[in-house]
């Protein structure tokens, strides 16, 4: 095991490391494959997170590694919630975020924010403490409808991407910041995508009714 992280941590091109070229690459693997709703960008978001897990901790970005560990678990999560939907030949549709639903995410997301903060200010020596504890809140609020097929889940994704730009650049991430850029671009690809499938789906009933 500890020549397989020492290998990860050998640089690639100028400062970025094995570990973040790979986390780079899946990740953006991951959230092509969310936009065609396909069920593997599953397990390759967990190669994902257990790539970008190291290059956070490397980085003292405690919080976004923490990140991937919660991310994991939600992975898991999300595919079985996919696959046992597929299973079934009744794909999980496309919906947008009930009033309830939003009554609880967003109370909870700014709690887990300022908690979140205070745990990385008072016990680790990160540098951003308030960005890195508002890119896991938003995350994992954003991870969360993505496995329920929330449409509002991309422009959740979407603030994650904006924060973490100059979060990474800042740590010295410049490939990861530039991954993240792109995520962006396909953020809102697939934003434009959903909502057309929705709109799709809303039409269905109106054309075959008498």
């Amino acid at each position: 095991m500890d020549e397989i992280l020492e290998a990860l941590q050998q640089p690639v091109l100028g400062t970025m490391n094995w570990s973040e070229l790979l986390g780079d690459v899946t990740g953006l693997a991951c959230v092509w494959l969310v936009a065609r709703k396909h069920i593997l960008n599953w397990p390759i978001g967990l190669l994902n997170n257990a790539f970008w897990f190291l290059t956070f901790w490397w980085s003292k970005l405690y919080g976004d590694a923490t990140l991937q560990l919660v991310f994991a678990a939600l992975g898991v999560y999300g595919w079985l919630e996919w696959a046992r939907r597929d299973a079934r030949e009744n794909e999980l549709p496309i919906r947008r975020t009930t009033r309830l639903e939003w009554a609880a995410l967003l109370p909870v997301t700014a709690a887990a924010t300022v908690l979140i903060w205070a745990l990385l200010s008072r016990k680790t020596d990160s540098p951003v403490p308030v960005w890195d504890a508002s890119v896991v809140s938003l995350s994992l609020a954003a991870t969360y409808g993505q496995a329920k097929k929330l449409l509002e889940s991309w422009w959740l994704w979407i603030a994650v991407d904006v924060l973490s730009i100059p979060l990474y650049v800042v740590r010295g991430l410049v490939p990861t910041a530039a991954v993240y850029a792109l995520f962006l671009a396909m953020c809102i690809v697939g934003l434009r995508a959903w909502a057309g499938e929705l709109r799709a789906q809303a039409a269905v009933p109106a054309a075959v009714a008498p």
